[in-house]
């Protein structure tokens, strides 16, 4: 823009016309431009994505007669993973597995200060919005050649892995190869494959290559169930779209024994970057999550014991402390309230050139190194580890190195505000036209200024303002994660089973506001009116129960965080 004149008004020019505020394109438009990410390459990286040539056998084992295959979501569009698994033939490990793990070689294409790296580096990581995928790389890398396509010649970073009978690690070992993919498989087709449901794709590879695999997944939940990972029971919640882009569900994914046995495999893999570059002393980027605060642990214990439950006092905190209370929890009306306040009392996982550790994953090394055409850091760890097996032994600096760390952390929250304000935006367009309908539902937030409410049909969550709570004055309980009535004693707890009805929908704010109607121990009375208060209470003024500034336009990423899936390790 420019100023017309000394004291003139600012002078602009349109760029770009995303039409109406309430539609799909425009508010992902504003959501990127919102937090400052890239969603244009350049032309210069462009044009070096479309020079990029095939990788050569230089330098590389031949892999491509080893049946590894991909297991992917059914709508994936690039495929940066393959696993293979056989029994271990040597006679010192009876019982024994081993697990192939290839990883596409994104850093043969991405080469450090080249234009695709710089951009990459700015973005940091891919973003995913239930419309559109914001990636980290052209799709000419990401979509092409370093996507691990079904029978086709593809270079990839291997590490293969042996486990003892007991899913100990005996040892693993990094590898540049040439692969060929023997299958691209869907989560759910590799499932109904081992369910006795195999298609004439799995049919062929249901003996050599999935059952195998199978079979190395039984060996490593047994070094898993000793590790003993936090297991939270908070299933992913997945925007459904139609082919025109409009919301048809906000559906359940269901976690499937195949989606647990790729987790498990690039866990594990990732473990491994990290064990080879620590023992190198070679600088890395880890993946670091930390323990829970002192208050943080002390507010879930004080939620425990007003369940009825106990976590483990007078200790150093395990994630198997935890994984106790959520098996005394399981099965009973307290499980969702135990597992929320659980999530809540987690920190954040970032990146950081010192090694913390992984708290969730009871893991002492873990680095990222799985998914390098989406995340930065991984193709970061690709570089040492190939640069290490080329014999180079020369260090990276380490302040650069705390910097990138820094800037890809900020990439990743960055990230998650857009896609989750794209989720609750998508929520809130679903719910636009059953404005005066009854959903049953569960209490999944308690503040100061009212409850969220989750419902059981459609997973949308949406607030019941105090306000709306006419029958008594309400005190928010943060310790307990409730709130109680003053008068009635009637008490809300976080997943507490409610029924409600919708009462407006704000696509602005993405936001849906509920009316209470049953939950808390009793029905709340018809009509809603201040009336009906205690004279103990309905005298006096009532204190402002809403956001400071409510009535102004929210900012796009002042949202309560309330993220409900672990997706991102």
């Amino acid at each position: 823009s420019a100023r017309s004149g000394r004291h003139g008004l600012n002078r602009g020019k349109i760029q770009d016309v995303v039409g109406s505020v309430a539609t799909e394109r425009a508010i992902s438009t504003i959501a990127l431009h919102a937090h400052g990410i890239p969603h244009v390459f350049p032309p210069a990286v462009m044009d070096e994505a479309a020079k990029a040539d095939h990788a050569t056998m230089k330098n590389r084992e031949d892999w491509r007669k080893i049946p590894l295959v991909t297991i992917d979501p059914a709508d994936a569009k690039d495929h940066d993973d393959a696993v293979f698994a056989e029994v271990d033939e040597n006679p010192e490990n009876r019982g024994g597995v081993v697990v192939y793990v290839a990883i596409a070689d994104v850093a043969w294409y991405v080469r450090p200060d080249s234009a695709l790296d710089r951009e990459a580096f700015k973005r940091g990581n891919s973003v995913y919005f239930p419309d559109r995928v914001v990636p980290m790389l052209p799709e000419r890398i990401s979509n092409d050649l370093c996507s691990l396509k079904e029978g086709v010649d593809r270079p990839a970073l291997a590490v293969r892995m042996t486990f003892s009978r007991d899913g100990r690690k005996i040892g693993h070992t990094f590898h540049r190869v040439m692969m060929k993919s023997a299958a691209r498989l869907a989560y759910t087709q590799a499932q109904q494959a081992i369910d006795g449901a195999p298609d004439d794709k799995t049919e062929t590879i249901l003996d050599g290559v999935l059952k195998p695999l199978w079979h190395a997944y039984d060996v490593l939940k047994r070094g898993r169930d000793r590790r003993q990972p936090l297991d939270l029971d908070l299933p992913e919640r997945k925007v459904m779209l139609s082919e025109e882009g409009k919301v048809t569900s906000v559906a359940f994914t269901d976690r499937l024994d195949a989606h647990k046995l790729i987790e498990e495999m690039m866990v594990l893999a990732n473990v491994a970057a990290a064990e080879t570059l620590n023992a190198k002393d070679m600088p890395l980027l880890f993946r670091v999550h930390e323990e829970p605060s002192q208050d943080k642990l002390e507010s879930l214990r004080d939620t425990a014991e007003s369940a009825g439950l106990t976590l483990a006092k007078g200790q150093v905190l395990k994630t198997r402390h935890l994984n106790q209370l959520l098996h005394q929890a399981a099965g009973k009306d307290e499980a969702e309230l135990i597992n929320m306040a659980t999530l809540r009392s987690m920190t954040q996982a970032y990146y950081s050139p010192k090694n913390f550790g992984h708290f969730g994953l009871a893991l002492q090394n873990y680095a990222h190194f799985t998914s390098p055409i989406r995340r930065y850091a991984d193709l970061i760890v690709h570089r040492r580890l190939k640069r290490l097996m080329r014999g180079d032994r020369r260090k990276p600096n380490q302040k650069r190195l705390a910097e990138v760390c820094a800037h890809i952390s900020d990439c990743e929250r960055e990230a998650e505000y857009a896609e989750r304000e794209m989720v609750d935006f998508y929520k809130a367009l679903f719910m636009k036209d059953k404005i005066g309908e009854r959903y049953s539902g569960h209490v999944s937030g308690v503040t100061s200024f009212g409850l969220f409410v989750e419902l059981e049909e459609t997973f949308v969550e949406g607030m019941v303002p105090f306000q709306e709570l006419t029958d008594d004055y309400y005190h928010h309980l943060p310790e307990e994660h409730s709130v109680l009535g003053e008068r009635t004693g009637r008490r809300f707890r976080l997943g507490d089973p409610v029924t409600i009805r919708v009462l407006s929908v704000d696509l602005s704010r993405r936001e849906v506001a509920f009316q209470m109607l049953a939950g808390g121990g009793h029905e709340v009375p018809r009509g809603g009116t201040a009336a009906r208060r205690s004279s103990r209470t309905a005298g006096r003024k009532r204190p402002q129960r809403t956001p400071k500034g409510n009535s102004a336009k929210k900012p796009l990423r002042k949202r309560p965080a309330r993220k409900r899936n672990t997706r991102r390790k």
